[in-house]
């Protein structure tokens, strides 16, 4: 009986540790699945967008004279000069009778080497428009070998998104994402011909969004390797789904550097749109030049935190002017929009569409209000005409010494010429004014959210003032216009 007890007993015991010992084995096996189902597999995706990838080369023509019967004249000299040997004097040949002077010949000569990626099955391709600036020649080879030229269809070097269109059809074309559902940290990849080394695949993260580092473009940052020759390839999310394109990196060698930018697929789409409509894109404009708000400017002018656009300047005629914009606003919306930060305003007004009646909530002298403008056209910068009245000097105010400032009445004929109705100009500016940033020749229009038209306004604020706190001065430098803080030392 108790020999049986016993046998049982080791029984129990060989299957407890039998148990024991596959459980300590599964374990690290199922640690090692559970890592490797999270490490990315780009696998598929390349089957998948790797077709739609296309290798662009480009070509231009330059002008090239032809030799008859061996080296010109000019050429023989300049052997001569290469390798130091003296110059002979060659006697001046005149041209045989009726004999044809050779005329200069056009070659096709390598411009560059990019990327695309097939937008539609009848061949509409995108890619950088500084992949195809100047070219004469566009050739497209796809992955399977097959060589097209193609038609330039429209560039657009402000978003730096070109068409271009190949004579063919049934090509698979990519899917575009959604821009907006894309994360940092997510894992995304491209595909293009760094180097002219086609349908190479490189893989990284999403490093930022909303990157500014252009006018019009809120860039996607990445640490995907990106070289030259990957410009205009597709950047592609886990799901197979272009999420941009492929532009420009951060390098000062010239080579990849773990900083790539991507052009959203949002906007590239929003550009391709009108350059398959009409072969340029249309911008709207206001016409003011602006600046960011710092912390200190929107605490003493009563903003609050530092959001919206300063305006620095009016552009005289311009849409802005004519709705009533002033320098020195802040505008914080336009259309309904929030502008978080200046270069958000730029973006809005660009993608309006010009002759569109828009309203723009401006934050001025402590207030907001809603002021309507009509969006006009990008063009061209005017330029603008500087200079300095000659005029005797009226008498100057040290009343705002204080601040360490001496300033005068603005003249009639400085009025006219900066185009104001008034403002004090700035003698002498030292200490907490020369700290501010201020100096001699700056217009001073507001002082404390008020306006000053003379030396009595700016006397009357800076008299009402408390001077343990900060002033707020609006001032005119040229064509500029922004915020200094003055404080007294204490």
């Amino acid at each position: 009986m108790k020999a049986r007890f016993l046998g049982a007993l080791r029984a129990v015991f060989t299957v407890a540790t039998i148990f024991s010992v596959v459980s300590l084995v599964a374990l690290p096996l199922q640690a090692a699945q559970a890592q490797t189902r999270t490490l990315p597999d780009f696998t598929d995706l390349v089957e998948q967008v790797g077709p739609s990838v296309v290798n662009i080369r480009t070509s231009e023509k330059v002008a090239v004279h032809a030799a008859q019967g061996g080296p010109n004249e000019e050429e023989m000299l300049d052997f001569f000069r290469r390798f130091g040997l003296p110059v002979p004097n060659m006697p001046k040949q005149a041209p045989k009778k009726n004999q044809q002077q050779p005329q200069p010949q056009e070659e096709d000569q390598p411009k560059g080497v990019g990327s695309g990626f097939i937008l539609s099955a009848d061949g509409l391709i995108m890619t950088n428009a500084h992949v195809v600036d100047g070219a004469d020649e566009v050739l497209v080879t796809l992955p399977d070998k097959r060589e097209f030229k193609a038609k330039i269809i429209g560039a657009d070097k402000r978003s730096d998104v070109a068409l271009v269109k190949i004579e063919a059809s049934g090509l698979p074309a990519v899917k575009v994402g959604d821009v907006s559902k894309l994360r940092v940290g997510e894992w995304v990849m491209a595909i293009g011909s760094p180097f002219g080394l086609e349908n190479s695949v490189t893989a990284g993260i999403v490093s930022a969004k909303l990157r500014d580092t252009g006018d019009y473009l809120p860039f996607i940052q990445t640490d995907v390797a990106i070289n030259p020759g990957n410009s205009g390839g597709p950047l592609i999310n886990m799901r197979g789904e272009v999420v941009g394109i492929n532009s420009q990196i951060y390098s000062r060698s010239g080579g990849y550097m773990g900083i790539s930018f991507s052009i959203p697929m949002d906007e590239a789409i929003r550009v391709s749109d009108q350059l398959r409509a009409s072969g340029r894109v249309s911008r709207g404009r206001i016409g003011v030049q602006i600046d960011q708000v710092s912390k200190e400017v929107a605490e003493s002018i009563g903003l609050g935190k530092p959001v919206g656009a300063l305006v620095r300047s009016v552009e005289t005629g311009s849409p802005a002017e004519k709705g009533g914009v002033e320098a020195g606003d802040i505008i914080t919306k336009f259309d309904g929009k929030s502008v978080e930060k200046s270069s958000d305003l730029p973006r809005l007004v660009g993608a309006t569409k010009p002759g569109n009646k828009s309203t723009v909530t401006v934050f001025r002298r402590g207030a907001s209000r809603d002021l309507n403008v009509v969006v006009a056209e990008v063009e061209s910068d005017k330029p603008v005409a500087k200079g300095s009245a000659k005029e005797e000097k009226p008498k100057v105010s040290s009343a705002a010494q204080v601040f360490g400032l001496a300033v005068m009445d603005l003249t009639d004929g400085q009025k006219k010429e900066l185009g104001l109705k008034g403002g004090v100009r700035v003698e002498a500016a030292t200490e907490a004014a020369a700290r501010a940033g201020l100096r001699e020749g700056d217009v001073i229009l507001q002082a404390g959210n008020v306006e000053v038209g003379n030396v009595k306004e700016f006397e009357a604020v800076i008299a009402k003032f408390d001077k343990s706190k900060a002033l707020s001065v609006l001032f005119r430098r040229g064509d500029w216009t922004q915020y200094a803080i003055l404080k007294v030392a204490k």
